[in-house]
Formats: structure tokens, sequence, C-alpha cells
């Protein structure tokens, strides 16, 4: 309880704001009969988006490891013995090979991520804005997750053509120190106002099964539903429990309630694409079916996630066809 009221008192969510949703209004649809939750979920979906078409992302890891934050389920810590062999930055011609194979794959969007706390002007983050062109040239969107950024950084990320930032929220407020203390909740929300500054696409999203409380996922929706503008892209990850990290033994969390984020996600957010991110290794296609239903309309492809395990692009594209749906198609493949 010490935890929960210094992460609280921390967090400006005490100031009075302007609210889209409230967080009763979050638990209420929590609170819902399953059926009648995903039935409203998939009715506010269909009416944004191609309930049978998922947008297909690529993630690739441009430094691995020795990272000095303490994030509790991530195996890049420094501070943890999890056996990851560190990896420096990637150079850009190896990163535009991977552009390349993604897009040929189907990916329309290529995430690029580096093991930072934060980002230092210099030549590594000069680097980072040329691969950011490289991908671009190809037609795709670009996306990074670099850590902090300041707002001078992420005008040059936009200059350099960047589209989406991604930078995730984890868990509520409340739950927020538990899970990190080498930064704070408030330092995540400053990076995103950063990120919007520049006239960059915001993805922000959140882990389930970090041992969190029903209450923790309300106070994360919540975070994400009232931000000053809706998120582009939702990103919601089941935790990957790794060996070495202080969640390694976490509770897994139920698929039944994992469903139920989505679709709450997807009532509350309707104009943002929900993604399954980590974890979908472990989720049955009955369970991603269900997912898909209440809502979720995007999904990383590859077999690796950073430094998680991923289902194979072949194994992903046999699922969807089972179910009748299909990639989201690029734009160079307008005219095929």
């Amino acid at each position: 309880m010490d935890y929960a009221r210094a992460c609280m008192d921390e967090h400006p969510s005490k100031v009075k704001r302007d609210e889209r949703v409230s967080r009763e209004e979050i638990r209420n649809l929590y609170d819902l009969p399953l059926m009648d939750l995903v039935y409203r979920a998939a009715g506010v979906h269909r009416e944004h988006w191609d309930p049978n078409q998922v947008q297909m992302s690529t993630l690739v890891s441009i430094k691995t490891g020795a990272c000095p934050e303490d994030c509790s389920y991530c195996t890049q810590s420094s501070r943890y013995e999890t056996g990851l062999k560190y990896e420096p930055l990637l150079q850009i011609q190896e990163v535009m090979r991977q552009a390349h194979a993604a897009k040929a794959a189907g990916s329309n969007r290529l995430c690029m991520g580096a093991a930072w706390r934060e980002v230092k002007d210099g030549p590594q983050f000069d680097a980072v804005l040329e691969m950011v062109k490289g991908v671009k040239s190809l037609g795709m969107e670009a996306c990074v997750t670099l850590g902090m950024l300041k707002e001078h950084q992420a005008a040059r990320l936009k200059e350099a053509g960047l589209d989406y930032y991604n930078h995730n929220l984890d868990t509520s407020p409340e739950n927020y120190c538990n899970i990190v203390s080498t930064r704070t909740f408030q330092d995540r929300l400053d990076t995103l106002e950063a990120v919007r500054g520049a006239g960059i696409h915001v993805c922000s999203g959140g882990i389930l099964g970090m041992g969190e409380t029903r209450e923790d996922r309300v106070g994360l929706l919540h975070e994400l539903a009232n931000l000053p503008e809706v998120p582009g892209s939702v990103p919601i990850n089941k935790l990957m429990r790794m060996p070495g990290t202080p969640l390694a033994e976490a509770e897994p969390i139920d698929d039944i309630e994992f469903v139920r984020t989505v679709a709450v996600a997807r009532i509350i957010m309707p104009s943002a694409r929900v993604r399954l991110s980590a974890g979908r290794v472990d989720m049955s296609p009955a369970v991603q079916a269900l997912c898909f239903l209440a809502g979720a309309n995007s999904m990383f492809a590859g077999e690796k996630l950073l430094t998680a395990a991923n289902p194979e692009t072949d194994a992903d594209l046999s699922m969807l066809q089972g179910f009748g749906m299909h990639w989201e198609v690029a734009p160079w493949q307008d005219d095929h």
C-alpha cells in the first residue's frame, strides 16, 4: 500500500482535467457479462474498421541489452542476470536488410527498438535518424522506441519522417513504482507530450499479467483514453515471464481477462489500432480469435519481439486464413 501511495503522490492526475471516459465507466464495462462486452466491442469495431483486416508490423531490436533501467519484466536490464547477450547498435545496412525482409513479408510498419534509458544526442541518435529515413524510403511506416525523449529530439525524428513513437505506460499510475523505480510515471507522460508536440503519432499501451489487479488495468486504460490525444496505436502485451527478472514467477493473466481488456480498450478508444503484441506465443488461435472479435486489429509478426519469442509469420498467415481474415494491404500492394 505504501508503494501505491508513493506512485500516486508523484502523478499529476490529482489535478482536475477533462475526461473522455471515467474510471467508473471503465469498471462498469469490465463488469459486463463477457458475451455482452464482446458483442458491444465488436459493434464499435465494425463502425470504425474492417473487422476482417489486421495491420501487420515488424519489430526489430536495433540495440539489445545493457539498459540501466530496472523494469521488472525486462531481460535487457543490466541489473538482472538473464543470460542476455549485449548487442551494440546495428549498422544501418543491417536494419535496411531487415526492413526489406519485413516489407516482402507484408509488414507495412517497421518498429525499431533500442534498449536505452533515454535518447542522447550524438552519433548513435544520428544513425537512428538515418534508419528512419531509410525505412521511409521503402514506403513503409516508421516507428521507434528509444526511451525518454526531449522536445528537440522529437523534432529531429519528425523531420526524418518518423510516423510513430512507442512509449508504453505499462500499468496504472498507482502500480507503476512496483514495476519500475528508475523513472516515474510522469517521465512517461512527459515523453508522450514531447512526441505529440512534434506532430508524431503516439503508440502507447501496457503489459498485463505483472501481478496487477483489475483496478490497475482499469487505471491503465483510463490514462491511455484520457491522454490529450488518444494514441494511434495501443499495444496490449501479455507478460512473457523471463528467467532472471523479478516477474519471472508472476501468475499468468487469465485469457478471458485479457480478452476483456482488449474489448474495453476498443470501446473507449474506437479510433485506435489495438495491437496484440508480446505473449501471443502463449495464446491459442481460439483466444486470438476472441481478441480479434473484441476489436484487436493489429499484430506484431516475426519470430522474435526484441528478446521474446513470437509466432512465425507463416503460422500467423495460416491462422488468419483459417479465420477468413487477411493482412491490411500495404500502399505498395494497392495495384495488385
